[in-house]
């Protein structure tokens, strides 16, 4: 049994989690926190009371509210899973940390650069915990490739190779091609892609862009190759148009590590040396421990003390929504 959401806060074994909208991946999260020991919703807010009281009824929530504000004030709220579309991404954030709540928001943290710098310069004036929920980084295979090459295990990484695409029907409302909720294939797709380079890579000196326009303005397709000093490179494809491969492949000059599709949900990787000896498979058995990996680092930070994740540091998601602007840019997105 729960604890109510007034005396939640002084229950140091329970966790409880406040959800800011009440779309699919926050029902995603929704099952997957109340899976988790320890953990527990506490409330649920929305622009819309019904939507939030149906919300909380699905998925066991102790609260709901018809504003952001309210949910912001619940004092058994912990932490707060920020899901509504990336343009609004930063409206409910700055409440959150205003509230002194931490923050796990949906990736792409923001639909600009402007907004990602300005909720990170308020989460570190404040000292509050934010992290964007880039679930990729805390899959157990992506971290074990990482340990690879940190490690020196594939030698000096020379390229990343990944692409992610599906064909998706235009419909100018839907936030995938509407330019006001921060639509294109590269903020919500082409971004797995961009991490993963950053991750292994850090930020290129240079962006070459090919792509195209949906009818909306938005990017409908991007191939994108980076540079990186020495002559190390990413060749990255993201589309709303077609199917891509949705591999990846980091290659080293002593081994290359290859993604099973997806990629940025891997439960296979396979690692192949270059001097004879067997390749190695590295399986899981649902990528969906990496969406529990997330909350539970949110969880052990703000236990810590800590205001930042060392497994997804703002840094990096500042530099990879850098990139992704560029790139909009250059092909004249909306």
């Amino acid at each position: 049994m729960h604890p109510s959401p007034n005396t939640a806060a002084d229950t140091a074994e329970e966790f409880g989690w406040g959800i800011a909208a009440t779309g699919g991946i926050a029902a995603t999260l929704a099952a997957v926190i109340a899976a988790e020991p320890g953990m527990w919703i506490a409330a649920v807010g929305s622009r819309s009371k019904e939507r939030a009281a149906d919300f909380a009824a699905r998925h066991g929530a102790a609260a709901s509210y018809g504003s952001y504000a309210e949910l912001m004030a619940d004092p058994g709220v912990h932490a707060v899973y920020v899901a509504t579309p990336h343009a609004q991404h930063r409206e409910v954030v700055e409440l959150a940390l205003a509230a002194g709540k931490a923050v796990l928001c949906e990736k792409p943290i923001a639909a600009t650069v402007a907004d990602a710098e300005a909720m990170a310069a308020q989460a570190r004036a404040a000292g509050v915990f934010l992290m964007e929920a880039m679930w990729m980084r805390f899959n157990p295979l992506v971290r074990r490739v990482k340990e690879l090459a940190d490690d020196g295990k594939l030698g000096e990484v020379r390229s990343v190779h990944a692409s992610f695409g599906f064909p998706f029907p235009y419909d100018p409302d839907h936030r995938l091609w509407n330019p006001e909720l921060g639509g294109g294939a590269l903020l919500d797709l082409g971004v797995y892609p961009v991490a993963l380079a950053q991750l292994l890579l850090g930020s290129p000196e240079s962006v070459a862009v090919a792509g195209s326009l949906g009818p909306s303005g938005v990017d409908a397709e991007a191939a994108l190759l980076m540079r990186w000093p020495g002559g190390a490179h990413a060749l990255l494809e993201t589309s709303l148009l077609t199917l891509l491969p949705m591999t990846a492949s980091v290659v080293g000059t002593k081994a290359r590590a290859d993604f099973a599709m997806p990629f940025h949900a891997a439960t296979r990787v396979t690692v192949q040396p270059y001097d004879g000896a067997a390749a190695q498979e590295f399986v899981i058995e649902s990528a969906d421990e990496a969406l529990a990996g997330e909350l539970r680092e949110v969880r052990d930070m703000v236990r810590a003390g800590r205001t930042e994740s060392p497994v997804m540091p703002l840094d990096d998601t500042l530099a990879v929504l850098r990139i992704l602007a560029d790139a909009r840019h250059e092909l004249g997105a909306r």
